[in-house]
């Protein structure tokens, strides 16, 4: 590795300090170093907190002048929460700027390097590119897509069952792949099911003190028809959110916001609108847990772009036992969605897959 390349790795790992904790800004680590000695390093902690490059020039102080600053994306140009990083950047005498990436977010997107080059300043682009793109994938969707970033997270038996035939389905998977799905939520702001999985396995959805915060707990449910009784109604755990179209059970939304669940009425229910209310609400990674009836259609809306599949070593069979996707209309083979940027890793007994879907609307076999 060069030096940029150990320098911007550390840049990433900073950054990775924030997980959970910056929406809807992005992950950002920043190094400045001097004389080939990292005098000053820091990262983003959380929206309307100083940016990583910030924290880097506090630490280094006067040191920071001739130095080299490393930061795994584009510096801000603009007046947000907090001033420009360019300006802070040029006023401490920095020498050099290595950036892993361009800024997606149209408000920079090459402006901030723009202004250190017409300062004089020496920058270089692109280095661990690729690892900084994925880091911030969730943002990149964010900001150009203006939704949320959708993870799909099922567990199945190797049979591609994620229930008994009797709708039975704690546990498929072991101990430490549930952990792991706690560590996630407290990565998202938002957990997503429908009322047939809360009305099945009585969830609680938070992060059970393996995350660094409980996501927004959200139910879809066109007519209400829910339990009276639920883990998701004591809000002394976590926040819930109950989404429902107009014409729902009166009732029940009385009784739910009574409890103090937030009950929000759409005219038309769908995945596209929950996703259009969540960006609002500036989440950034937005977590679906429902079972593969709901999920067929937050797929087809385009609501989920990365699958996290844990699949037990364990046989179940029943020709009616559920699987994770219901019906997405799809006849052909050549229509099935091929998954990129595949990782599998195992943990305990069971296996974890991951990968990033395509955008449905540009599937060339769909014709749309």
């Amino acid at each position: 590795m060069s030096a940029d390349d150990i320098y911007m790795a550390r840049c990433l790992d900073l950054a990775r300090q924030g997980l959970g904790k910056t929406a809807p800004n992005p992950l950002v680590g920043s190094v400045i170093v001097k004389n080939g000695q990292i005098v000053g390093e820091g990262y983003h902690p959380q929206a309307g907190q100083p940016h990583a490059e910030i924290f880097a020039l506090r630490q280094a102080g006067a040191l920071a002048r001739g130095g080299i600053l490393y930061v795994n994306l584009e510096p801000c140009n603009h007046q947000g929460r907090t001033p420009p990083c360019t300006e802070a950047i040029i006023a401490a005498g920095i020498q050099r700027v290595v950036a892993g990436m361009i800024d997606p977010n149209p408000l920079v997107s090459g402006q901030g390097i723009q202004r250190l080059r017409q300062a004089g300043l020496e920058v270089t682009v692109g280095v661990m590119e690729r690892e900084c793109r994925r880091l911030n994938r969730a943002f990149s969707h964010r900001v150009t897509q203006r939704r949320p970033w959708g993870i799909y997270k099922y567990a199945m038996t190797l049979d591609g069952k994620i229930a008994a035939s009797s709708g039975h389905s704690a546990w498929v998977t072991g101990e430490l792949a549930r952990q792991r799905v706690h560590r996630l939520r407290g990565e998202c702001e938002a957990v997503i099911v429908g009322g047939q999985t809360l009305r099945r396995d009585n969830p609680r959805l938070t992060s059970h003190g393996q995350g660094v915060k409980d996501p927004l707990r959200t139910v879809l449910s066109r007519g209400l028809d829910l339990p009276q009784e639920a883990n998701l109604w004591d809000q002394t755990l976590a926040p819930t959110l109950v989404v429902t179209e107009t014409g729902a059970d009166e009732a029940m939304r009385a009784r739910l916001e009574a409890l103090g669940v937030e009950v929000l009425v759409l005219p038309r229910l769908t995945p596209g609108e929950v996703m259009a209310e969540l960006y609002r609400r500036d989440c950034l990674q937005v977590l679906w847990e429902c079972g593969g009836v709901l999920a067929a259609p937050a797929i087809a809306d385009d609501c989920v772009q990365e699958i996290w599949a844990f699949i037990a070593p364990k046989l179940i069979g029943g020709a009616q036992a559920p699987g994770p996707v219901g019906d997405l209309g799809l006849t052909r083979m050549t229509e099935a969605l091929e998954l990129s940027e595949m990782e599998m890793e195992a943990i305990g007994a069971d296996w974890l897959i991951r990968g990033v879907l395509p955008p449905w609307q540009r599937s060339p076999d769909r014709g749309q």
